[in-house]
């Protein structure tokens, strides 16, 4: 007899992610490398069993195999478990052929029987693509509390920010009463996270009737929230004050790594209390030799450090040449830097090479209308000796 879970976790983890462009060509964007030893989807993994939520099907579509590798049998986050644990959720092989998944909610609806395999009186709903801490067994608590059938985990953004987002308009008790996909002009400052607690008997019909409609996005944001909101459901919003980036852009991807950085930023990957982990190969200490310069950097086991990094992120197996300069950059794992190069305000792909004296970005003062221009060398790119790759440029392994 499978043993009964108040609550199961459903993580979206299939999407191509194609404004990270080239670090996306190959791997879904969760598995994208993070903050010197991570991965995204390290964050909402972390966040799952450090919120004693045991039980989570992590579902994935795009360029899977890297994402199903890396997770494997969910180990490293102690999601190992006999009675649930993680488990790689594919679209539904039937008898001939496999069904894609359509969109967000029928990428639920697909894995019903999962969810019903444990008894769940609730399913949380979750993203991979977001780098933040947060305690969902506490926002589990506020839903049961409110006696909600949806609660909708939101952060309060600047109001010149807000038409970027799905806004929630609430009354005095937090209640929802309207909708509104990324307005022209927002009634609040309420903006989705894409965190989503439902009570699962509820969520189950309304995604029966989706799949039934031909009509249907099927998708939560555009229609399973508004037809529960429609239908009266009783929907709350759950506000987080904590640190949160969707790293969906290649700007917000370095920033958010930038933030790592920041003493002040609200991101701290040192806290005991709340561990971020992660499945990494054995590597050998970092070397840092004498007459490298090392100022405001993650430098991460394996790396070979000869030259000067500053504010940057520097990433497990990584080599710094020496008379290299790197400022303000993330050199992914495996990356070579070599001798006189100089990387400013970029991104520098797993396995790349930067020959000697090439020149990749330029320093920048401020982002221009909000983004940042990075300049990206993808995973496994060569840049010549003496090459200059402009700010924000890319460059793309030749398939």
């Amino acid at each position: 007899m499978q043993v009964k879970k108040e609550c199961v976790a459903m993580l979206l983890a299939g999407g191509q992610g194609t404004r990270l462009g080239a670090l996306t060509r190959k791997v879904a964007k969760p598995a994208v490398p993070f903050g010197g030893k991570y991965r995204i989807i390290d964050f909402t993994l972390s966040n799952t069993i450090n919120s004693d939520i045991d039980t989570i099907g992590v579902l994935t579509q795009y360029q899977p195999f890297d994402l199903n590798q890396y997770i494997g049998n969910g180990q490293p986050w102690d999601l190992d478990r006999l009675e649930g644990g993680a488990f790689v959720l594919p679209p539904y092989q039937k008898a001939k052929s496999g069904e894609w998944y359509k969109g967000t909610a029928n990428a639920i609806y697909q894995n019903i029987d999962f969810v019903d395999r444990y008894s769940a009186d609730y399913v949380l709903i979750l993203s991979g693509d977001h780098i933040y801490k947060m305690d969902y067994n506490k926002m589990l608590q506020y839903h049961i509390a409110k006696g909600a059938d949806c609660t909708i985990a939101v952060q309060n953004v600047p109001i010149e920010e807000a038409s970027r987002f799905g806004i929630m308009n609430t009354d005095s008790d937090d209640k929802i009463f309207e909708f509104e996909e990324k307005p022209k002009h927002p009634k609040s400052t309420k903006a989705s996270m894409g965190i989503y607690i439902f009570t699962w008997a509820k969520l189950k019909k309304y995604l029966i009737e989706d799949e039934l409609n031909k009509a249907s996005h099927n998708d939560f944001g555009k229609n399973i929230i508004p037809n529960m909101l429609n239908a009266g459901e009783q929907m709350y919003t759950y506000d987080f004050k904590g640190y949160w980036k969707d790293v969906g852009t290649i700007s917000s991807l370095w920033e958010a790594n930038m933030d790592i950085l920041d003493n002040d930023s609200g991101i701290n990957l040192s806290d005991s209390d709340w561990k971020i982990y992660a499945r990494n190969t054995a590597e050998p200490p970092h070397f840092v030799g004498s007459g490298a310069k090392i100022s405001n950097a993650v430098v991460s086991e394996g790396c070979v450090v000869q030259g000067e990094v500053v504010n940057s992120i520097i990433s497990r197996g990584a080599t710094i040449e020496k008379g290299a300069i790197i400022n303000d950059s993330i050199v992914m794992p495996n990356a070579v830097v070599k001798a006189g190069a100089t990387v400013n305000h970029s991104i520098i792909g797993w396995n790349a090479i930067i020959e000697s004296d090439a020149k990749v970005g330029s320093y920048q003062e401020k982002a221009i209308a909000g983004e940042w221009q990075i300049a990206v060398v993808g995973p496994n790119v060569t840049v010549a000796s003496g090459e200059v790759v402009k700010a924000g440029a890319m460059l793309e392994e030749d398939n």
